[in-house]
């Protein structure tokens, strides 16, 4: 065995868990406890500048700078009783991660040290601009960018820093991160959805959206992730073969969780509670050595932010315990990918979720409407919806019999569904279709009431009761920049049904018959995107051709949609972003796409060049001596004896072929697509000419994985990798 990989086996092995962070008594009693929430604040500053706060977070009232000081002041006391000695603006630029810039308290003026935190400072920061993806919306020169504090999500302290989370724009005001589009799209969205509340309450002032973020994710073994260079670069296992046992039992699937698992998610669960991350559900998910944990719904913006914490958090408690935790949507071939999962609905200022149907649905006027009008966005918008989470790393999870299929489809339920046809076909609406019958198991087991609409797993957006679950997100991404869009495209669609609606009044209709006959127009203009069967099946690609759907088959060429009129007008005329700003995350994209291939691509032909290939021949090499031995002691015996190494000896010589010429043309194709200036061509050459010889490097090293001594090989393999 290889000496790294045996070293790498061996530290595994030694590894225990170790506790990394104990906190006494409930949940409760620390829960929260390194946010400075509202009620901290009342204890840090005046009424005056507590409520200017409190106006911010509940109504989204701008602050006034002359109380910004008194904040800052009365956040610096409290971060300084936490022990913190930094702060720093908390920024999400287009790279789906966190950015950040600490800055000292403390400062000396004539020989006398004090800490200080202004209110400018609190307000505004100036972190360099021209470092980060920006689609051409910034020179390299120039470098001046802001991060203004955000104040609808709470600062915190994390590793003795007061976080403060932030948006971060140019110079000239355009948005270079996610959290601009997504704040203007939720109040887009809540003008929207407040304009057609209001016709059923009268007494609604806005709505909110809320977001519950189900994080997937895997745990390996620190000593062989840091032997595998694929992981180290990449996240992700470019060649491996898979294991004998992965995941065909099902047996991994809520099973009992490994106790050294238990250990780090108990101390990430800690962590995340000090934060005020209400983490609620864990449990082992379909592949070995793959998880899950799913947070209490929240509003949108805070659910991002926490999420986004989450995830740094759990990277640092998994050095304490030796684990690398994995974000990535496809880390191993042939095994399930990891998802994250946005459950979204949207509620009023009074508490009412506008998604939920009641005891009597076919009564509910109000849930109709929004249904109808979600529906009829997403019918309208299901490419750019899907495009809106198109990645790389996505896309090798799309579309395999573990993910949402790549055309975008809605699942209702039965009892639903058949409302909705109701509805559409003008017949008499009964109120028997929602009533379940109670599930008779054994008389010792409780009846169990079934819910009206069963799930369905093969949909990338499914109706779940009182939310739909936006399936198809990547597990690694910031979730924002498909909140966004579909933000957008509801917002425009509630506007849209708002204006249909008053158009019948104004000729002399009953508000509830205008409302219904508009609902039952949205739903027939929609009826191509609802179905209820397995989006697995082959039938139902054919089917969503027939229907006019349009799947994801190619990254890049799915970006195209950002340059259609419907879409810049849709970002256009709700204030989200700006054409220049709608472009420049076209640019982004693209060229995120290029830099990851590029550098996939890159790290395979390290692999099969100064790993693979080294071993191959050394193993090809105690072939051949075998062979030659074996002759000179049996003369012409030795075909029939060595038939079997000659065999071997055969096949591996036409992979190392075949493997070190598909190599080479890697290396050329890369080159030849490196020369195209247009980025948008590069990535779409990349995608086909890079992408397709990548496969065929990957197949000829997998093939020689099997071949070669298992003594000699050099990486770890997937039954190593896949099982804590």
């Amino acid at each position: 065995m290889a000496a790294f990989r045996q070293r790498a086996l061996n530290e595994a092995a030694s590894h225990h868990a170790e506790r990394f962070c104990v906190e006494d008594g409930p949940v409760s009693k620390y829960f929260g406890k390194n946010v400075l929430d509202l009620f901290k604040m009342r204890s840090y500053m005046s009424r005056q500048a507590y409520e200017a706060v409190l106006a911010a977070v509940k109504y989204g009232a701008k602050l006034d700078r002359s109380v910004s000081n008194e904040i800052a002041s009365g956040m610096k006391a409290w971060a300084m009783e936490m022990g913190a000695t930094h702060y720093t603006h908390l920024f999400h630029p287009l790279t789906d991660a966190t950015a950040e810039k600490h800055e000292a308290f403390i400062v000396v003026k004539d020989g006398q040290a004090f800490e200080r935190f202004s209110g400018s400072a609190l307000v505004q920061q100036e972190p360099d601009a021209s470092s980060f993806p920006n689609g051409g919306l910034r020179n390299t020169f120039e470098a001046r960018g802001y991060s203004a504090w955000d104040p609808s999500s709470p600062v915190f302290i994390l590793d003795g820093t007061l976080c403060i989370p932030s948006v971060f724009v140019s110079y000239t005001g355009e948005a270079l991160d996610t959290k601009v589009p997504n704040l203007k799209s939720l109040q887009a969205l809540s003008d929207a959805a407040s304009s057609v509340a209001k016709l059923f309450d009268p007494s609604v002032k806005s709505v909110h959206v809320n977001l519950g973020l189900e994080q997937e994710y895997f745990l390996v073994d620190e000593s062989l992730y840091n032997a595998r260079p694929d992981l180290v670069l990449c996240d992700r296992t470019v060649i491996g073969h898979t294991s004998a046992k992965d995941q065909q039992l099902e047996d991994h699937y809520f099973g009992a969780i490994p106790s050294k698992v238990s250990a780090f998610m108990k101390d990430f669960e800690t962590e995340a509670y000090k934060l005020g991350i209400l983490l609620q559900t864990r449990h082992n998910e379909v592949a070995p050595n793959q998880f899950e944990c799913a947070p209490v719904y929240c509003e949108a913006t805070k659910a991002i932010d926490q999420n986004m914490m989450l995830m740094i958090i759990m990277q640092k408690v998994a050095e304490k315990h030796h684990l690398k935790v994995i974000f990535h949507e496809k880390p191993f071939d042939g095994v399930n990918g990891s998802g994250k999962h946005c459950n979204w609905s949207i509620v009023t200022d009074g508490g009412v979720n506008l998604l939920s149907p009641g005891k009597t649905p076919t009564k509910n006027l109000q849930f109709l409407s929004f249904y109808a009008a979600v529906l009829k966005a997403v019918h309208d918008h299901h490419y750019l919806l899907m495009a809106s989470i198109a990645t790389l790393s996505n896309s090798y999870r799309l579309g395999g019999n573990e993910a949402p299929p790549a055309v975008m489809s809605v699942f209702s339920g039965t009892t639903l569904y058949n409302i909705f046809q109701s509805i559409e076909n003008m017949q008499d609406l009964h109120e028997d279709v929602v009533n379940q019958e109670a599930i008779r198991i054994v008389n010792a087991i409780p009846d169990i009431f079934p819910d009206n609409t069963d799930r369905n797993r093969t949909s990338p957006f499914a109706f779940t009761g009182n939310r739909f679950e936006f399936r198809a997100v990547g597990s690694s991404v910031n979730v924002a920049s498909a909140v966004y869009v579909l933000n957008s495209v509801v917002a425009e669609s509630l506007n849209n049904f708002k204006a249909e609606v008053d158009a019948l009044i104004a000729k002399g209709e009953e508000l509830s018959n205008a409302v219904m006959t508009v609902v039952r127009k949205f739903i027939h203009e929609s009826r191509n995107i609802m179905f209820e069967g397995n989006g697995y099946s082959k039938e139902w690609e054919e089917e969503a051709k027939r229907r006019g759907l349009r799947a994801i088959t190619n990254v890049p060429e799915s970006y195209e949609v950002y340059h259609e009129k419907k879409t810049v007008d849709l970002f256009s005329k709700l204030g989200v972003l700006a054409p220049n700003e709608v472009e420049a995350r076209f640019e982004v994209l693209n060229e995120t796409y290029v830099k990851k291939l590029q550098i996939e691509a890159r790290v395979i032909g390290d692999i099969c060049l100064n790993h693979v290939l080294p071993a191959a021949i050394r193993y090809q090499n105690i072939l051949i001596e075998n062979v030659k031995g074996v002759k000179d002691v049996f003369g012409e015996e030795f075909r029939e004896l060595c038939a079997s190494e000659v065999s071997t000896l055969k096949k591996i010589s036409m992979f190392i072929n075949r493997m070190s010429s598909d190599v080479e043309a890697l290396v050329e194709a890369r080159k030849h697509a490196n020369r195209i200036e247009d980025i948008a061509e590069r990535a779409k050459v990349y995608s086909h000419e890079v992408k397709d010889l990548m496969d065929k490097v990957r197949d000829s090293a997998d093939h020689l994985e099997m071949l070669v001594d298992d003594e000699m090989w050099p990486l770890p393999k997937y039954r190593e990798l896949l099982f804590i």
